[in-house]
């Protein structure tokens, strides 16, 4: 197990967190310190997510309820990337001046409830305060397992695996912030996304899992920081990746770019031995697909469908992207 700081892919978001965090000390009493899914602290898994008015979400958007049922959901998505049983969620919000207190905190309050429920987890607490500014929601997610699946146990040889499709929540997003409404399968795909959230523990006594990580920040950046926490270098290509059909009227080349970059999908990405293919493509419940392998050396290179090897820099959702460093 790793107590200092797990390493991460490229890109200014992760820049920061690196001179946020410095040299981060062992801890015996941490078995996974800062950079994975999660913490580990004994048998437990700790995660935590903050949901920002618009730059996560906007109110033309979402409902409340969705706002608070999304929070909950994708920090949630952390422990079923680190193969935990969700247990309880603790939910702090900042409710802006504008909003009537007592309706906006039992809307968000409704979905947060809800989301934890279907995870079989409990709303256990959090804080409460108000904001001068935007609507924010911080879920901490607790979870737990006596042997958590990392980001930086893979091995050179593994296949790289994608659950579910790809792109759909990247273009509900880029079809609000271009002055269009997305279909409701891609709002739906925003709004609600599903990890899968026991699949891994599934999995991995099926098929060996050697390493995974939810996608958050697309798949490219996240096969990123897995090869990088790993030592190693992620090979992916295009024409395996699953492309949400709801893009299908964007037309190919943009809808595979946002499966490729686009980001809040909340699918699992993972790493499994070659000899665990035949057990891996076995019809299953949720869709799992080979999208590529990781080999030795660092970084991602991206396989065009005539052959060609793109060498990846970033290539994924970024809160910092063209702001000073």
């Amino acid at each position: 197990m790793r107590t200092g700081l797990t390493a991460m892919g490229a890109g200014g978001e992760f820049d920061r967190i690196r001179a946020l965090l410095g040299s981060v000390p062992g801890d015996p009493r941490i078995r996974v310190g800062p950079g994975d899914d999660g913490a580990v602290i004994g048998d437990l898994v700790v995660s935590t997510d903050l949901t920002v008015e618009d730059v996560h979400f906007r109110r033309d958007w979402l409902t409340l309820e969705e706002v608070g049922g999304r929070a909950v959901t994708v920090a949630l998505s952390d422990l079923g990337a680190m193969g935990a049983e969700p247990i309880a969620v603790l939910l702090s919000l900042a409710l802006p001046d504008r909003d009537r207190a007592l309706e906006a905190a039992a809307a968000l309050g409704r979905g947060a409830r809800a989301a934890a429920e279907r995870a079989g987890a409990t709303l256990a607490g959090g804080d409460l305060t108000r904001s001068p500014g935007p609507l924010m929601a911080d879920v901490v997610a607790v979870g737990r397992t006596s042997d958590p699946v990392l980001r930086s146990t893979a091995r050179a040889g593994d296949d790289l695996w994608v659950t579910g499709v790809l792109g759909g929540a990247a273009g509900a997003v880029e079809a609000w912030t271009t002055g269009s409404d997305p279909s409701p399968e891609l709002r739906r795909r925003f709004t609600e996304p599903s990890p899968p959230l026991t699949l891994l523990r599934t999995l991995r006594a099926r098929a060996g899992i050697t390493a995974a990580l939810d996608v958050s920040d697309g798949l490219l950046a996240d096969a990123g920081h897995l090869a990088a926490a790993s030592g190693l270098r992620a090979r992916v290509e295009t024409r395996r990746v699953p492309v949400d059909p709801a893009l299908a009227a964007m037309g190919e080349a943009d809808a595979t770019r946002l499966a490729l970059e686009g980001g809040e999908d909340y699918q699992l990405l993972f790493a499994a031995p070659r000899d665990a293919r035949s057990s891996l493509e076995a019809p299953a419940v949720v869709r799992i697909t080979r999208v590529g392998e990781l080999l030795p050396g660092r970084g991602v290179v991206r396989v065009e469908p005539d052959g060609r090897e793109v060498d990846v820099r970033g290539g994924g959702f970024d809160h910092f992207a063209g702001s000073a460093p």
